[in-house]
């Protein structure tokens, strides 16, 4: 009977991967340019995902749920990049984030560079919003307030406005 439920368990996690994979890998994208290190930190996003997954509640979006355990997990990757020092921390200076095509826009570019400047919770804040989340789903997603969000938000525009305008001048 336990071996049904793990099978079961197995498929419905694979399921979720096969649905969710792009959004894992701009996550992972965003916090890390190298594509071998890249493949590193999604297989942690994933192993965390698995650990996780069991005890997934459903009240909540299963996008919400990836995001909040990708961003820590991406954080965490970053914290501990930076910690070691390797010799690949020049990438993390002039990050562009890798897509699978080639002729990516340079404001594009630019702006992921850009990102890549922000502090922790605000780069996260922005990969979210990004990717067309609202306010008050940023909010359950990493546990600020909604109005939190909005400030940080309207803040990292004007910041970000104030960086494209230094490099078009």
């Amino acid at each position: 009977m336990s071996t049904v439920n793990n099978i079961d368990l197995e498929k419905a996690f694979i399921d979720l991967l096969e649905n969710n994979k792009r959004l894992i890998f701009k996550i992972a994208s965003a916090y890390e340019y190298n594509p071998e290190f890249r493949k590193d930190l999604i297989q942690d996003i994933i192993i965390q995902l698995w650990k996780a997954f069991p005890n997934f509640d459903n009240k909540h979006a299963v996008s919400t749920w990836i995001y909040r355990i990708a961003l820590n997990v991406s954080i965490s990757w970053l914290r501990k990049e930076k910690s070691r020092k390797k010799t690949h921390t020049s990438y993390a200076q002039d990050f562009i984030i890798e897509t699978e095509t080639e002729n990516q826009n340079e404001k594009m570019k630019l702006l992921y560079k850009f990102l890549n400047e922000l502090k922790e919770l605000d780069k996260a804040i922005m990969i979210l919003r990004l990717e067309g989340l609202n306010n008050e789903e940023i909010s359950n997603i990493m546990g600020i307030s909604t109005s939190n969000v909005s400030t940080k938000v309207n803040r990292i525009k004007n910041t970000l406005s104030e960086k494209f305008k230094k490099i078009n001048t």
